[in-house]
């Protein structure tokens, strides 16, 4: 005879989702509950409540991938249970990763590729992270030769993703970040020749600024640090934030030199979850050639069944991403990336178009493959009278699902306030005409409805185009 138990257990069984136990009841917020549950009534609560975030694909204030191809779920499936740093145990997972490390230090024209040193990470920003800590230990081992003092490294920035301002406090180096000035939104290479000294460990130009999505000028940077060696014989590397232009300017504009042919540039980032498109979270750090990474980075491991080395921040993680990106590199090619990255140009330059020619709006920058990344930024007219903030305008598209950020400006424009679209892999020209269109919407309802300006002046924008 069954008991009381098996008989529970069996007429839960036959529940519908919504008449069980588990559905009955509030999901517990703060503490493990004591009993099992079953996993079917307990996926369809979870499942439920992530319905509360937003549509990932209507995201236009993210960088990162949120298309991929079906063959890309299913490696990733295939690999949730490898763990990348075990080389020992997942050996063609090591090779894969290696292989991209040299196909990208190839596309960067690395003068050495197959031989230099890089390798994945979680994201740009440890990538960034790693990249810093190589140019700080080389800067103390030039400075202890030299028999000088190592006790205030500075890194001379433009305005920076937030992970810089991680890498100077959590590695102690000062950070001279450059302030704005006037309609100067992005470094100058005049500007970094005013902030740098021998104690400077590097400078880090941005090729895709996140405020303002343009590339910063690497070249002139690195001819400027060019002139001053020559004239003062101090002689200052560079690390190139590629975060989102590192997988953009090789495939769309690859005319531009901002990258390994110059020979000032010790290494670079770049997101491979971004425009490299793999899913979240892998980046890539690429040293120019191996003797740019301090072997005093580098550790030696054995206790994983076999002996390797490792030097990234992170330690254990799944080897998914890393298959994706080496998927991404053989299925699209250098033809494949060019198109979608051209596209996703094109679709940016019809938004800033259409965006222009609504009124309001002031266009920052317009999508120009040559300048900068596929997105857009604005602000309101200055010298004009609005019915809205950029962050009433924000918060009305998101009544149809569309998350497009407005921020202030970095230090010194706080007064500048824009909005911004990345327009990534999947976000097709037919969905860029339905947002036009909403936005249309939002214009005329705060026609109607218009919304008092607040005494702050952080949200009255002012930008002048020289």
């Amino acid at each position: 005879m069954k008991s009381n138990t098996e008989n529970q257990s069996r007429m839960s069984s036959l529940d519908d989702v919504y008449g069980s136990y588990e559905l009955g009841q509030i999901l517990p917020k703060s503490k493990i509950p004591q009993n099992q549950n079953n996993p079917k009534f307990v996926f369809q609560a979870v499942h439920d409540e992530l319905m509360l975030d937003g549509n990932a694909r209507q995201n236009l204030a993210t960088f990162c991938q949120t298309w991929e191809d079906p063959e890309v779920r299913i490696l990733m499936m295939e690999s949730i249970n490898k763990n990348m740093i075990d080389k020992d145990e997942y050996p063609q997972t090591a090779e894969i990763e290696n292989r991209c490390v040299h196909m990208i230090a190839q596309l960067w024209n690395s003068p050495d590729a197959e031989n230099t040193r890089g390798c994945s990470t979680t994201g740009s920003s440890e990538a960034a992270m790693l990249g810093g800590l190589a140019l700080k230990w080389s800067w103390r081992k030039r400075r202890q030769a030299a028999g000088k003092s190592t006790d205030k490294p500075n890194l001379v920035v433009g305005s920076v993703q937030v992970c810089w301002e991680k890498f100077a406090r959590y590695f102690d180096v000062e950070l001279r970040e450059i302030p704005l000035e006037g309609d100067r939104l992005t470094l100058t290479a005049e500007q970094v020749l005013k902030h740098v000294d021998e104690n400077t460990i590097g400078v880090v130009p941005t090729f895709g600024v996140t405020f303002t999505c343009n590339y910063e000028p690497v070249k002139e940077i690195s001819d400027a640090l060019d002139r001053l060696q020559k004239e003062t014989g101090l002689d200052i590397p560079m690390h190139v934030d590629g975060a989102s232009g590192g997988f953009l300017a090789p495939f769309c504009a690859p005319e531009i030199e901002w990258d390994f042919r110059l020979p000032r540039v010790k290494s670079i980032n770049t997101s491979g979850h971004k425009f490299g498109l793999s899913p979240l979270g892998v980046g890539w750090v690429v040293w120019r050639e191996a003797c740019d990474l301090p072997e005093e980075l580098i550790f030696n491991v054995n206790y994983l069944g076999g002996n390797m080395e490792t030097f990234a921040l992170n330690f254990s993680r799944p080897g998914g991403q890393i298959v994706a990106q080496y998927y991404n590199l053989l299925r699209l090619g250098h033809e494949g990336y060019r198109k979608i990255h051209t596209a996703c140009y094109e679709t940016a330059q019809y938004l800033a178009k259409s965006i222009a020619e609504l009124g309001p709006f002031e266009i920052i920058f317009d999508g120009n493959p040559q300048k900068g990344i596929p997105a857009i930024s604005w602000a309101l007219k200055r010298n004009q009278k609005h019915n809205f903030t950029l962050y009433d305008f924000s918060d009305r598209l998101r009544n149809r699902g569309w998350q497009v950020p407005a921020y202030s400006m970095p230090a010194n424009r706080e007064d500048l306030v824009v909005q911004r679209i990345l327009v990534r892999h999947g976000v097709s020209m037919d969905l860029a005409s339905l947002l036009i269109e909403d936005i249309k919407r939002c214009l005329e309802y705060f026609d109607k409805y218009p919304v008092a300006k607040p005494l702050d002046k952080s949200d009255a924008t002012s930008f002048n185009h020289n």
